[in-house]
């Protein structure tokens, strides 16, 4: 008796979420947003994404020919400035560029996408510049651009669009890039408390791992050799040279598993600044939804023994003098 009508009450609450999630903004056509990181990859694809919407899109890409190409393949909508946001004096450039174009209107959404993801090794191989170059650009220059833009994005009750992944729930690799997503996490959660009675709403999107050029296997792996190069000399003699050679085919072979769909991704940043009811996380990928984010709840021994890397036991001790 219970059965069938646990099943019904379950039924309707699906329902409902699927109606709530599906109601979509007017006007669209009148707003203005502003992505950074548009010379590849997700960013590239969602300011076209939204430039077919009508939306306004304001593009920030790193180099000039980013931009260009860019505006080969939109409307004349679309507009695109330069952006280092690494560069104090590009982000309050950027701004002002920004503040020119929505005059009054305000932004109504803030998409930071900008990011990278190397040098990415164990943590024992990098030094302290490794970690700064990452941080700089998905955690502080991400802040940064944000600070600027808060007033714009308040004038029109708009949100900002934080991007993490599914490595700013669980630190699965080396390096800065696991720290800075879970940066963005500790900084969105924080901004989206903040500027709630504002009428801002802010966002998180938590994919795992898409084939973009961030995730170019020649490119990180010849970051990996480069880092190797530079690694203290007691790190060499502990992980030894077969160690990273089989580090580097793991990463090789892990890569090559990359989600090749992208538009799931970019899907949800457009949800995100579509819909009426926008989620507060967007968890893509059915990798993420049925394994890391479950583990992530799960105590951590059984996590770090669920993700432990296939190479951690180093092949020999760690030498006695470890100074160098």
């Amino acid at each position: 008796m219970w059965l069938p009508l646990l099943a019904a009450v379950l039924g309707l609450l699906l329902l409902y979420r699927w109606y709530r999630q599906s109601q979509i903004l007017e006007n669209l056509t009148d707003k203005y947003v502003f992505i950074t990181g548009c010379d590849t990859g997700f960013g590239n694809r969602l300011a076209k994404q939204l430039d077919r919407r009508g939306m306004k899109v304001l593009a920030a890409c790193l180099t000039q020919a980013g931009a260009e190409n860019l505006k080969k393949e939109a409307s004349s909508r679309l507009q695109t400035t330069i952006l280092d946001v690494t560069d104090a004096g590009s982000v309050s450039s950027a701004a002002l560029w920004v503040k020119h174009n929505v005059k009054d209107k305000g932004l109504w959404g803030l998409v930071n996408n900008a990011g990278i993801g190397i040098p990415t090794a164990p943590n024992s191989w990098l030094h302290k510049e490794d970690f700064v170059q990452v941080l700089n650009v998905n955690l502080l220059g991400m802040i940064d651009v944000t600070l600027h833009l808060i007033p714009l994005i308040r004038r029109a009750r708009g949100r900002i669009i934080n991007m993490s992944s599914v490595m700013g729930r669980l630190a699965f690799v080396g390096g800065a890039y696991c720290i800075s997503r879970f940066g963005v996490e500790a900084f969105s959660d924080s901004l989206r408390r903040e500027l709630r009675p504002f009428g801002v709403q802010v966002c998180v999107i938590e994919p795992s791992t898409f084939k973009t050029p961030a995730t170019d296997v020649q490119t990180t792996i010849q970051s990996l050799y480069d880092v190797w190069e530079q690694a203290p000399k007691w790190a060499k003699e502990s992980y030894s040279q077969q160690y990273f050679q089989d580090y580097c085919r793991f990463i090789e072979y892990r890569l090559s598993k990359c989600n090749p769909h992208i538009s799931q991704v970019t899907d949800c940043l457009e949800h995100a600044l579509t819909a009426v009811h926008p989620w507060t996380r967007y968890s893509v990928g059915w990798i993420t939804k049925l394994f890391y984010v479950p583990v992530s709840y799960l105590p951590t021994f059984i996590s770090d023994y669920l993700l432990a890397h296939p190479l951690a036991k180093p092949t020999r001790s760690l030498p006695s003098q470890t100074s160098d």
